[in-house]
């Protein structure tokens, strides 16, 4: 799943990255490359900053120090963000709509993948039966799933999944991992927390070690 040439055109990098709170750092100064096909395990301790990071990536956050380049060019902030989509903790679903109706709202603001359509999704992501149950009613894992749908309805590039496993059984997983796996074969990129163990079907994946 990791690109395996070095001469996949570059996605992301980040040269001495750092981030701040209350005049504390967080972490850094990080450098990394992801590349087009390339998914990346960030790694760290509680605290280190592995979902600061993402927010920073996903424009939820500004960067303190350093610079971040979106293919080779200076990252806007605004300008990239259809390019991505973030994966919380908080799924960021409305309990009192439907998965389907959640997704419309996704696809209303960052469009849709060519060929796919947004009734073919639930089958896919193991949700068909339920995309019109309110979320609120759904398990949890459930919920994890009508989340995970955007990732195969969206166009975005770059994937920035925060503990993408939680909440999920075995097959669950497997989902996440063959998502990836074809996010990664279209030349997508992602960077992936996780505080277990992860194996991806293509390959141990490159890992990004935060630090303060």
């Amino acid at each position: 799943m990791t690109a395996s040439s070095t001469q996949a055109p570059l996605l992301l990098e980040a040269r001495a990255l750092s981030f701040y709170r209350q005049d504390e750092p967080v972490f850094g100064p990080l450098d990394f490359r992801l590349r087009e096909g390339e998914v990346a395990l960030v790694e760290g301790d509680n605290g280190s900053g592995k979902t600061t990071l993402l927010r920073i990536l996903a424009g939820l956050l500004h960067v303190d120090e350093g610079e971040l380049l979106w293919r080779g060019e200076r990252w806007q902030r605004d300008a990239h963000l259809g390019d991505i989509v973030f994966l919380a903790h908080h799924l960021g679903l409305k309990a009192d709509l439907s998965a389907r109706e959640n997704l419309a709202i996704a696809a209303g603001l960052y469009g849709a993948r060519d060929n796919m359509a947004a009734d073919g999704v639930w089958v896919d992501i193991g949700l068909s039966g339920y995309e019109d149950e309110p979320v609120r009613r759904l398990s949890a894992g459930q919920k994890k799933r009508a989340a995970l749908a955007r990732l195969l309805l969206l166009p975005a590039t770059l994937w920035l999944l925060d503990e993408p496993y939680a909440n999920l059984d075995r097959v669950g997983i497997e989902l996440v991992n063959r998502l990836l796996e074809q996010h990664a074969a279209r030349g997508g990129g992602a960077l992936v927390t996780s505080h277990g163990a992860v194996s991806f079907l293509g390959g141990e994946p490159r890992r990004i070690r935060m630090h303060a």
